[in-house]
């Protein structure tokens, strides 16, 4: 990697400026005071794709908004107190080679931030920490979670931002942090809270959307939808994917709440940062809350349809039962009937030597036969329970 490029002496002291509050800095003699921000500058035409937004700060306030990554490193050698805001959205790997280069950025981290799909983590390299953030939004219509991925560099004068994915909206991060100067000139460490409340914040509505979610899924289940064990197996995997970007954050926060205290961070900045973890750790609850719920459902509507199948089962062992019966029923009557019909069949041979066939007692003989054959079998089948 790269030495990073020198600059005025003045610059390299705010190297302290990670290991402790911020003090608003006197303006340079001969330089009048900073504007007031305006409205947010619109993404200029010539600016690279995936540079969103380069803006340079002072005491809080924006001063500069560079058109493209050279413009805003010469800015920011240009202004000793200053600190620059860097965002990307999937940047190239010649962009963050240049502020690898620039900030002193290290490969471990850079290699990570180009890659993505990381896991949420909090890394300290010197004097630079790297954060990674899965930050998420709920899709109403077509009622899916989806997640983003966040990269962040903080430094001593620098915070860069590399976004993989739709969410969060750090634009509007950034004009709450301009209309609060008092909150900005804090420095990156501000910064660093402001995008963590932001991501934490989105996690609400996606809290509350899985959770009516969830409540429609159990209206399904006691409803006998067919397509809940679908629905249920789908929603069970963005819970857990949801988990997976909340749970590490407890310890994130912990740890960084630590930094915080240990390098005497502004006081307010650390009560903040504690209300974050406060939401992280209610955000962690009801998700762990939701997964159980959805084992829960999941073996309810298991129970519920193997009840169902038994039910069928035995709706068709009834059935077949009742068959059986007339099967029996309507056997037994052929078997009466056949004995009568296989008497008269042979009588009705006609045959010229039949030695019945001249007796006198020959025809009632053959009725009576044919009486108590049938009378016999009926009993039979009567003291069977066939008939």
């Amino acid at each position: 990697m790269a030495e990073r490029r020198a600059r005025p002496a003045s610059k390299s002291a705010r190297g302290s400026v990670w290991r402790r509050a911020l003090t608003p800095p006197a303006p340079p003699a001969g330089r009048p005071p900073a504007p007031r921000p305006g409205p947010a500058e619109p993404e200029r035409p010539d600016r690279a794709a995936s540079v969103v937004q380069a803006v340079l700060y002072e005491d809080g306030v924006r001063v500069a908004a560079p058109a493209s990554l050279a413009e805003t490193y010469r800015a920011l050698r240009e202004a000793p107190s200053g600190m620059a805001w860097i965002g990307l959205a999937r940047p190239t790997e010649g962009e963050l080679l240049s502020l690898a280069t620039e900030f002193d950025l290290h490969p471990l981290a850079v290699e990570d931030a180009m890659e993505a799909h990381q896991r949420p983590k909090l890394e300290r390299y010197g004097d630079t920490l790297f954060v990674v953030l899965r930050a998420a939004r709920y899709l109403d219509a077509p009622e899916e979670v989806d997640f983003g991925e966040l990269h962040v560099f903080v430094g001593p004068d620098f915070v860069i931002t590399v976004r993989h994915g739709a969410a969060p909206d750090l634009s509007a991060v950034r004009r709450r942090m301009e209309e609060t100067p008092e909150l900005l000139r804090l420095g990156p460490e501000a910064v660093l809270y402001a995008i963590l409340d932001a991501v934490v914040d989105d996690y609400v509505p996606v809290v509350a959307g899985v959770q009516n979610d969830i409540d429609e899924i159990e209206t399904e289940v006691f409803r006998g939808d067919p397509e809940v064990s679908r629905r249920i197996y789908e929603l069970s995997r963005e819970v857990v994917e949801f988990q997976r970007a909340t749970r590490p954050l407890v310890g994130m926060l912990h740890g960084l709440m630590a930094g915080f205290t240990k390098y005497e961070t502004d006081d307010e900045l650390q009560s903040y940062l504690r209300d974050v973890a406060d939401h992280v750790t209610h955000t962690s609850e009801r998700v762990d809350g939701f997964r159980q719920a959805l084992t829960d459902i999941l073996t309810v509507n298991a129970t519920l349809v193997t009840q169902q199948q038994n039910a069928e089962m035995r709706a068709l062992a009834e059935a077949g039962f009742e068959q059986n019966e007339e099967i029996k029923k309507i056997s037994s009557w052929a078997a009466i009937l056949f004995a009568p019909t296989l008497v008269g069949t042979i009588y009705g041979m006609n045959f010229e030597h039949m030695p019945e066939l001249h007796w006198v007692f020959g025809y009632p003989f053959a009725i009576v036969l044919m009486a108590v054959v049938c009378t016999s079998l009926y009993f039979i089948f009567k003291r069977r329970d066939w008939l």
